[in-house]
């Protein structure tokens, strides 16, 4: 047996920056520093094994596959952007008439109307850091055609409300579910 190898070792920690990009040329992407939680679940079909049993003798068997479909990517965030909302669920940002910068309100889409948000590419950063305490680096993934679910909202006294953001991501024919990238400083926008 040959000397066995030590793969790559990247630790990654905290969810340091997320940015969603909506899909179409020369559009808006969003920086959204608050979040502290991404739970990331794949979504998979599964095609049945097909065994052949004689007399309970098994004599052959073609094994079960499984084949990922998207991901599910539940984002807790610590403050309410409406911003972020918006491209989830869709809807209309209000804003103040003398500070157009100002929002006073957000209006979901109404009932029985076919505004579903956007399509977007969902890019996940976490730092990376040596055995010395020293930033690194960070891991970018990227998951593909995203598109978020209408959001509930939850509060408590005494606590900051912090948002859970639903999204659904599936990757088209050809296409990774998600892709892994290590880069060296946070992007600007």
């Amino acid at each position: 047996m040959a000397n066995p190898k030590r793969g790559n070792e990247i630790p990654t920690i905290d969810v340091a920056l997320v940015v969603i990009t909506p899909a179409g040329t020369g559009a808006q992407a969003w920086r959204l520093d608050t979040a502290n939680q991404m739970q990331v679940t794949p979504q998979t079909e599964t095609v049945d094994a097909v065994k052949l049993v004689v007399k309970g003798i098994l004599r052959a068997q073609k094994r079960s596959k499984t084949i990922v479909t998207g991901n599910t990517i539940v984002l807790t965030d610590n403050v309410f952007n409406p911003e972020l909302v918006k491209i989830l669920q869709g809807g209309e940002i209000l804003y103040d008439n003398v500070n157009p910068t100002k929002v006073v309100g957000y209006h979901p889409p109404m009932v029985g109307t076919e505004d579903e948000g956007e399509t977007f590419t969902l890019s996940a950063y976490s730092a990376i850091y040596n055995a010395a305490g020293l930033l690194t680096g960070y891991e970018q993934i990227d998951y593909p055609n995203c598109q978020g679910i209408p959001i509930a909202f939850s509060s408590q006294d005494g606590a900051f409300r912090a948002p859970e953001y639903t999204i659904y991501s599936a990757p088209d024919t050809g296409e990774a579910p998600y892709t892994i990238t290590y880069v060296t400083a946070l992007p600007t926008i």
